[in-house]
């Protein structure tokens, strides 16, 4: 890879990775709900399982969804029908002093898994695997996913921060709420690329 296209290759992992989505969505929702130490789990959940998703892209799933195309419908189905009940979970999530004791964030296994099913995820993992490492080998998967993990952990670290930060805004119910809600829009919203 050359250093031109590895710089283009960072630019891309950042832009797809701190930009709005299903992860930021509820890496926010868990920052005003759980703060910064208990969401780290679900962070690295998201960019090491990410990073994993996108080396086992390169080598050969892409492959298996062109052959057989119904594999990657029927996976949209189950990415949609979860990303729903995870918005329904965030619209419904307790408020902080009570999520400390009732509620939980995603952990590192939840947040890995949800990769799989995140529409998002899919896009990037196959937009870089085709662009970027252009089916040069094992060696060049692995760089890519390495640029992934390396650039997605402090991207999605924004959101959480950001998300602890609204937490002193959100002391009321009332606002809690609004914004759990809102944030479960958005997780909806985000579905719209692979609805339409």
């Amino acid at each position: 890879m050359t250093y031109n296209l590895f710089l283009a290759l960072v630019g891309f992992a950042f832009a797809t990775s701190v930009t709005p989505g299903p992860n930021n969505m509820m890496l926010l929702a868990s920052g005003v709900n759980f703060g910064f130490r208990r969401t780290v789990p679900h962070m690295l959940g998201v960019s090491l399982g990410h990073a994993l998703m996108v080396f086992v892209v390169g080598v050969g799933l892409a492959q298996v969804f062109h052959r057989y195309p119904d594999l990657q419908t029927g996976l949209a189905v189950v990415a949609v029908v979860y990303m729903l009940w995870l918005a329904w979970k965030i619209a419904h999530a307790a408020p902080p002093e009570e999520g400390q004791r009732a509620g939980r964030p995603f952990t590192f296994l939840q947040a890995a898994a949800f990769q799989w099913v995140n529409p998002k995820a899919w896009a990037m993992a196959l937009t870089a695997v085709t662009v970027y490492a252009g089916g040069d080998g094992w060696a060049a998967m692995a760089l890519v996913a390495l640029v992934f993990c390396a650039v997605n952990l402090p991207s999605v670290s924004i959101w959480v921060w950001a998300g602890q930060g609204l937490r002193r805004w959100l002391t009321t119910n009332r606002r809690l709420v609004i914004f759990n809600r809102t944030m479960a829009a958005l997780l909806v919203a985000s579905l719209w690329p692979v609805l339409a």
